[in-house]
């Protein structure tokens, strides 16, 4: 047991510990908005990785958590009966219906996750039941995603159109440019991550997580043995979007913003190409490879501005021709080849 948490309990203490003394604030920043992804691809990995369902419009949900910690920011800034920047410039004379609940702290951050875990279960119930799955399911969320961005941009009135929100300076009563607040949601977002991570694992090892794996290999064959496959995949598919949604919620102090350009169709791909280049199969893989995958694109674009793309297409097409089974798969392939 303890070899087996070794590594996790290194990591925790590089990410806890030994990151928040050694980078500077702006390198910190960057890898707390690493972290974010990390949680969002930690759900995939969930639903992709061990529930079969290929999900390619997690950014719907990730859009949903960060808008929702997003409004509430906007009014705590506009003060009591005041509008939010934005909808003085959009000519909106009264708070929409909409975003007076979001004044509440407990009720936006409760939305963050709720929400998007609600959405989640209204249209697994209405895909699963009809036993949609595979490449149907995939171009679904897919459109899903598509279908989101068009929204948000044109009610440039209620959600800031094609700029989204932003322009945050306090979180809770604390100053967003400071660097010691930064630390502080650094952390938050570390710790939060791990717990997630330490959760997940826990349910994967469960009976749950074994009928779940049953029911990516023959769902036909767990409907046959009395279980109810859309029910499984229905939940899996809300928990998934639940931790896609606090990562939003998280991401927006971090980054500082949310717009509809964060949550459409390229995002959630590069979402499911960061845990495919880490390794689907496996919940570390999945955090592992949003986290490459973030610094590769950083590394990228500072050093070759008008190149970079090519270079994270080029490092995604050399894993997955090298180690299908990502880095993750690669290391381990490895491992048995050195004690063998």
């Amino acid at each position: 047991m303890i070899k087996r948490n070794l590594p996790f309990a290194t990591i925790a203490v590089i990410a806890l510990i030994v990151a928040p003394l050694l980078l500077e604030p702006f390198r910190l920043g960057l890898l707390a908005k690493y972290l974010c992804y990390a949680i969002v691809a930690l759900g995939i990995g969930l639903a992709w990785g061990r529930g079969g369902m290929l999900t390619l419009g997690q950014g719907v949900f990730f859009g949903l958590g960060g808008y929702s910690m997003a409004m509430y920011l906007k009014l705590h800034e506009a003060g009591p009966g005041g509008l939010p920047d934005f909808m003085v410039w959009s000519g909106v004379e009264e708070l929409p219906a909409l975003w007076a609940p979001f004044a509440n702290p407990v009720f936006a951050v409760a939305m963050a996750v709720l929400g998007p875990a609600a959405l989640a279960v209204l249209l697994g119930t209405l895909v699963f039941r009809q036993r949609v799955r595979g490449a149907y399911f995939a171009i679904l969320t897919q459109a899903l995603a598509a279908a989101m961005v068009i929204l948000l941009v044109g009610q440039q009135g209620l959600t800031g159109g094609t700029n989204g929100l932003t322009n945050f300076f306090e979180l809770f009563g604390q100053d967003l440019a400071d660097d010691s607040t930064q630390r502080g949601l650094y952390l938050v977002v570390a710790g939060v991550l791990g717990v997630l991570y330490l959760a997940t694992r826990q349910l994967v090892n469960s009976r749950y997580g074994r009928l779940l794996v049953a029911v990516r290999d023959g769902e036909d064959r767990v409907r046959f043995l009395g279980y109810d496959p859309a029910l499984v995949k229905t939940v899996t598919f809300a928990l998934s979007a639940g931790m896609a949604g606090l990562a939003g919620a998280l991401f927006v102090p971090v980054v500082g913003i949310i717009s509809p350009a964060l949550l459409g169709v390229v995002p959630s791909l590069e979402l499911v190409v960061a845990v495919a280049v880490g390794g689907r199969h496996a919940l570390a893989g999945a955090v592992l490879g949003a986290v490459v995958m973030g610094y590769a694109k950083t590394a990228f674009s500072e050093q070759f501005a008008d190149g970079w793309l090519y270079l994270q297409g080029a490092l995604f097409i050399l894993v997955m021709t090298l180690a299908p089974r990502g880095i993750v798969g690669l290391a381990g392939r490895l491992r048995r080849a050195r004690t063998t």
